[in-house]
């Protein structure tokens, strides 16, 4: 399974781009993590992806998380209040896989991308990476 983690790094090269917050989901900053999908050919693993996510809505809720899927210049909300989304310049932003390749990308609420996986992720294995970030443990301590 390929997977990029870019969580945990202790020095940021500021002249790089990589840690920059993705601009197109600016709207959430602060406020929510976001994961986008990019569908496959055939949806196989976008559609194991989106039935995982949504088996476990109260989980989505409580770690504050949007949940969107692009495909082409389309775009549909899957979970989370979402408004005026570009889906080319989420795509451009985020480095998003050719047309017909899956992968999934974790947008922490910093703006930063935390994951970037090109197989199906549990929620389980997400839920344990956003569960980690010292931001969530704020979000935990000031409820």
């Amino acid at each position: 399974m390929s997977r990029s983690l870019l969580y945990g790094a202790t020095k940021v090269d500021e002249t790089s781009g990589a840690y920059a917050a993705i601009t197109s989901l600016e709207q959430f900053q602060w406020k929510n993590r976001v994961v986008v999908i990019f569908p496959d050919k055939d949806n196989s693993r976008a559609a194991r992806q989106e039935n995982q996510l949504m088996a476990d809505r109260t989980g989505l809720e409580e770690r504050d998380i949007v949940v969107l899927k692009l495909a082409g210049p389309a775009i549909r909300s899957l979970f989370g209040a979402s408004t005026d989304l570009d889906a080319e310049a989420i795509s451009r932003d985020l480095g998003g896989p050719s047309p017909g390749e899956f992968a999934a990308f974790l947008v922490g609420k910093d703006g930063t991308v935390k994951l970037n996986v090109r197989e199906p992720i549990s929620t389980g294995e997400l839920f344990a990476i956003i569960d980690a970030m010292p931001m969530r443990a704020a979000d935990t301590v000031a409820q």
